[in-house]
């Protein structure tokens, strides 16, 4: 039983290798290949990269068992590496997307994400406006002035639900949950939610973990996408692969947010009171707003006295 459960999970852990590291990796290597062969001048010479390809096969080198077996394993090797530094770099990418605005750059970002949501926001309330009192004085364009603010209502929403305070818009809707709760509830997240997470049901931990690998998996999308692009500097399609790979990266990881914020906001809101059940807090007959502060001075190990 331990050997199969053993070869069961080294068959799992090369699949997870071979699908996040190897396979893009090779991709990779054989795009850098392509690049140093072709460049710029020769972008789109397939003939230029076969006849490269038939003298590297037509070398004695080649029809050597072990230096074939050395490549293999140096490509493979080269496939890891690429794809571990890959991984890394989304770490970064995602660290970035959390990032609070400090540091010149990413003050100006989040002034600028600001700056649009405050004009978004001015425009839906004057169509707002003008859509009321339209449709108080029954004229005959109520109906396009009510479409006109429904547009600008869902256009301030790209931008952010709440006036922005992070550069981008992940950062924002992963701390909306916290905010919306401490308005609503006076209760901090932050100190909440590891007792909130052991309270969960395993389906409802498995949505959350789900989500939160699809947001890991888009930030490293956005890492191989930085690389193509860097790839760009010798052979310019990979700009092309690379901007669509960024492109795809950040919009799956808004989703990916939105999904797991969504999720976080309903976990609290469905097992606050089991929470306060479970510490031993009376919660019959007390609002949520007392509730939610008798929990978080609990869980910060406040006290009332010296």
């Amino acid at each position: 039983m331990t050997s199969a459960f053993l070869s069961a999970l080294g068959g799992r852990i090369a699949e997870r290798w071979l699908a996040a590291l190897a396979l893009p990796g090779l991709l990779f290597l054989a795009a850098s290949t392509t690049a140093m062969v072709l460049g710029h001048a020769h972008w789109s010479d397939l003939e230029r990269l076969r006849a490269w390809l038939d003298t590297l096969a037509a070398s004695p080198a080649s029809h050597s068992a072990g230096t074939v077996a050395l490549v293999a394993a140096g490509v493979l090797a080269g496939a890891a590496v690429t794809g571990a530094a890959a991984q890394s770099l989304g770490a970064g990418v995602e660290l970035l997307w959390y990032a609070e605005p400090h540091g010149p750059v990413l003050r100006y970002l989040a002034d600028r994400r600001s700056r649009r949501w405050r004009a978004a926001d001015a425009a839906f309330r004057t169509a707002l406006v003008a859509a009321g009192r339209a449709r108080i004085e029954g004229a005959d364009d109520a109906d396009r002035l009510a479409d006109i603010a429904e547009r600008r209502h869902a256009e301030r929403g790209r931008i952010a639900s709440a006036p922005p305070r992070h550069p981008f818009a992940m950062g924002d809707r992963l701390a909306a949950p916290g905010q919306r709760l401490w308005r609503a509830r006076r209760l901090e997240l932050a100190a909440a939610w590891p007792h909130l997470w052991l309270l969960a049901a395993d389906g409802t931990r498995a949505e959350l973990q789900a989500a939160r690998l699809r947001l890991t998996a888009s930030a490293r999308l956005c890492a191989w996408g930085v690389g193509y692009l860097v790839l760009a500097l010798w052979w310019w399609p990979a700009a092309l692969v690379g901007g669509v790979a960024v492109a795809s990266g950040v919009r799956r990881g808004r989703a990916a947010a939105e999904a797991f914020a969504e999720l976080t906001e309903a976990l609290a809101d469905l097992h606050v009171r089991d929470l306060a059940a479970a510490l031993g807090v009376e919660c019959e007959g007390v609002d949520d707003r007392a509730l939610g502060e008798r929990l978080t001075r609990l869980l910060r190990k406040e006290t009332q006295g010296p």
